[in-house]
């Protein structure tokens, strides 16, 4: 299941989350986002209870974007333990975002 991600719930949902995280910053009108969406929603079926997958909406959140310094869409941020540890930006197959998984 994908999580959507706000301000509010960023803490609760990312930080404080006890498995890894990828989080995809992404919006409606990016091609190569609209490309990943259905990999990523793959990703969040395949790995439920292993890995919390989120999404957000840059246009909606963009305070969020500023904070993460998203420059490009699409962009993957990966957390463990309330830590960034990896950014990916553009889009990536499912293998190559489950090899980042794997690392953290």
């Amino acid at each position: 299941m994908e999580v959507i991600i706000t301000k509010e719930n960023f803490e609760s949902e990312v930080l404080n989350s006890q498995i890894p995280v990828v989080v995809d910053f992404w919006a409606t009108w990016c091609g190569p986002c609209m490309k990943l969406s259905p990999v990523i929603k793959e990703l969040a079926e395949e790995l439920d209870g292993k890995v919390k997958v989120c999404k957000v909406n840059v246009d909606e959140q963009m305070q969020l974007a500023i904070k993460f310094r998203v420059e490009l869409i699409p962009t993957l941020l990966f957390f463990s333990n309330g830590q960034l540890k990896q950014t990916k930006h553009g889009f990536m197959e499912k293998e190559e975002i489950k090899k980042v998984l794997q690392e953290l």
